[in-house]
């Protein structure tokens, strides 16, 4: 393996790898760093979270800045703010025997006006989101034209969150003559596109297996029926007395309870979400990273930019809608040289779920058993005896105490002593776990019961002409039915950028979201049934007429829509909404309402992409 000087960095670059702690370069830096360095020519590297990414742009890219020159000489784009003041940080990290270099993030959630200052004082690497740079770049305040590196780092990300039309804007303002970085952990169709369209013969390099997951870490899952998830968490925690580690939810609000619960019933946890300003977001990382938190409630988009090398587990309070972030998260663990175990609490209707990860990372999912509560209390009890046993013992500082400590338990022999410490540590936990069951679950139905049941759902879907999902809302969520589907480039990420797009910066919390080919079902918190009519109805998207409707089981246990007219739509989907009145019309006096300074509130523009609007802020 070679070391970074025989890559081609500077000795001051070096010398602050050296500062860092690393004496080896990754493989993905081994082998972008001298394609970055021996000539302009652009590059796609595809590699997973975790494999050193950031150094493998960030150290040739500040070795080629001119430090004489105020001008932006580096963009670097990231999908998000956390993700964005990472790679700063890292950057800095790297650049600090630099003399003369500048380094700025710029991101929303925070007041433009500190980054404009920065942008005078001079800064030639840019750091931040498309919304943000787009932003300041149509004030004039940031000047790309001088830009010899534009870096786009987690770009299926970026592009999944619908930055496109914004990634266009950008890079038609850099120079032609520029040399494009593209870090990627996954080759959707919309990287090729952009590849193709702003890339000039790029050279491509793939660290590993795509879509697979990292080496040493092990995919475990529990199965057990909804309403025991979270009693499956806390079991798990405490049979991991150790555990260091990020538990993924889908919604901020689930991740609020989940870290009230935790905090309350004495977890040393806390959450992470988009609801938190960007200084208690500070905090909460900076609290986490040091170790002085053991568990981390986030969603997905809020943990991006967490870099973290020592956790010792993943978990999945829900599956992600997109298995592909399942990876991502598992990431997360086994870095660096350790070893992690990536955990799923699943229900008993979710291990196709499971068998489509083992098919897409390679990994075998070990099924474990939700431990018992004499199991738990076994395993607290004895690490506490461990604890106890290797504790060093400073005489010096209790010597003048100890007398009086003898005097007081004399008449308690040393087998009474132990019993009377146990039971002051463990009472508590003794009595929570005394009554608790067993909390597994099976998957219940038979397989021919199941083929059967599989095969009357293909025969009721051909005779509707569309498909149907057979559940209802999550409680405090309404279930909709929209028209439109993934033959029309629509993925759960998109469609939250959709309804969060028209909400008016009001941002609702999203339950399940089902995805087929030619519509979708999908679950927001309860209270926007009118809001989502009148902001989404008569909207297009790419180029399609959307139709929002309430989605409520009929007769048949199947879900359907409510029709603004009563009648059949998307293909079988029929009936009224939950109060009994009919839906407004698409056509309804309401749909230029939101309309302002003659635009359509949801546009669709060039290349048929989706307008944006602040979109660094909609899916924290």
């Amino acid at each position: 393996m070679s070391t970074f000087q025989e890559l081609g960095l500077s000795p001051e670059i070096c010398q602050a790898v050296e500062d860092l702690g690393f004496d080896t370069p990754t493989e993905v830096q081994e082998r972008a760093i001298p394609t970055i360095l021996a000539s302009q020519r652009d590059l796609v590297a595809l590699a997973q979270t975790g494999t050193g990414k950031t150094g493998a742009f960030g150290m040739p890219v500040l070795q080629q800045v001119d430090a004489s020159s105020s001008n932006v000489q580096v963009l670097v784009l990231s999908p998000t703010r956390e993700l964005a003041i990472q790679i700063e940080r890292d950057l800095k990290d790297f650049s600090k025997h630099q003399k003369g270099i500048k380094t700025l993030a710029v991101y929303g959630g925070t007041n433009i006006s500190t980054q404009i200052r920065g942008l005078k004082n001079g800064a030639q690497v840019v750091i931040g989101t498309p919304g943000r740079m787009l932003d300041l770049i149509r004030r004039r305040k940031l000047d790309v034209t001088n830009v010899r590196s534009l870096v786009l780092d987690e770009a299926d990300e970026m592009l999944n969150m619908g930055f496109q039309e914004d990634l266009d804007a950008i890079l038609r303002d850099t120079p032609k003559e520029k040399q494009t970085l593209l870090f990627s952990a996954t080759m959707p169709n919309q990287i090729s596109k952009i590849a193709n369209k702003y890339m000039n013969n790029p050279e491509e390099i793939q660290v590993s297996a795509r879509n697979s997951g990292a080496l040493n870490v092990e995919h475990h899952f529990y199965m057990v029926q909804a309403k025991n998830r979270y009693d499956a968490l806390k079991r798990i925690a405490d049979v991991n007395p150790d555990i260091y580690g990020i538990i993924f939810c889908r919604t901020r609000r689930e991740t609020a309870d989940i870290a009230s619960k935790l905090t309350k019933e004495g977890y040393n946890a806390d959450l992470l979400n988009g609801d938190l300003s960007q200084s208690q977001r500070d905090e909460v990382m900076n609290r986490f990273r040091s170790g002085e938190l053991q568990l981390l409630v986030a969603t997905d988009v809020a943990a991006r930019g967490l870099d973290v090398d020592s956790l010792t587990h993943v978990i999945n309070y829900n599956l992600p809608d997109d298995l592909e972030v399942y990876i991502h998260r598992s990431g997360r663990t086994g870095r660096a040289g350790n070893s992690g175990i990536s955990v799923s609490i699943i229900h008993t209707r979710e291990m196709n779920k499971i068998r489509s990860l083992e098919k897409m990372s390679g990994k075998d999912f070990i099924k474990q058993d939700v431990p018992k509560g004499e199991e738990v209390c076994g395993v607290r009890m004895m690490d506490m005896v461990e604890k106890l046993r290797t504790t060093e013992v400073n005489e010096k500082q209790i010597e003048k105490y100890l007398p009086q400590v003898y005097e007081r338990l004399a008449d308690l022999g040393w087998q009474d002593l132990i019993k009377h410490f146990v039971s002051m540590e463990f009472n508590q936990i003794l009595e929570y776990y005394e009554q608790a069951g067993d909390i597994n679950a099976t998957a219940g139905k038979s397989k021919n019961n199941n083929n059967r049941k599989n095969s009357s759902n293909r025969k009721s879907n051909r005779n509707s002409g569309g498909g149907s999902s057979n559940r209802t809302a999550e409680a405090g969520f309404t279930r909709y039915f929209l028209n439109v589907g993934g033959r029309d480039g629509l993925n759960p990420a998109r469609l939250m950028g959709v309804v969060n797009e028209q909400m008016n910066g009001k941002k609702p919390d999203f339950g399940k979201i089902d995805i087929q080919n030619n519509f979708s079902f999908f679950e927001v918190e309860e209270g926007f049934d009118s809001k989502l009519f009148e902001s989404m109805n008569g909207t297009k998207f790419e180029g399609r007429d959307i139709s929002v409707e309430l989605a409520k089981p009929d007769t048949n246990g199947s879900s359907a829509s409510s029709s603004s007219n009563g009648s059949s739509s998307g293909g079988g989907y029929k009936g009224k909404g939950r109060s009994g009145s009919k839906s407004k019309s698409s056509s309804g006096s309401k749909k230029g309402s939101r309309k302002s300074k003659g635009e359509e509130p949801f546009s669709k523009s060039r290349g048929g992409r989706i307008k944006k609007k602040r979109k660094e802020e909609l899916y924290s």
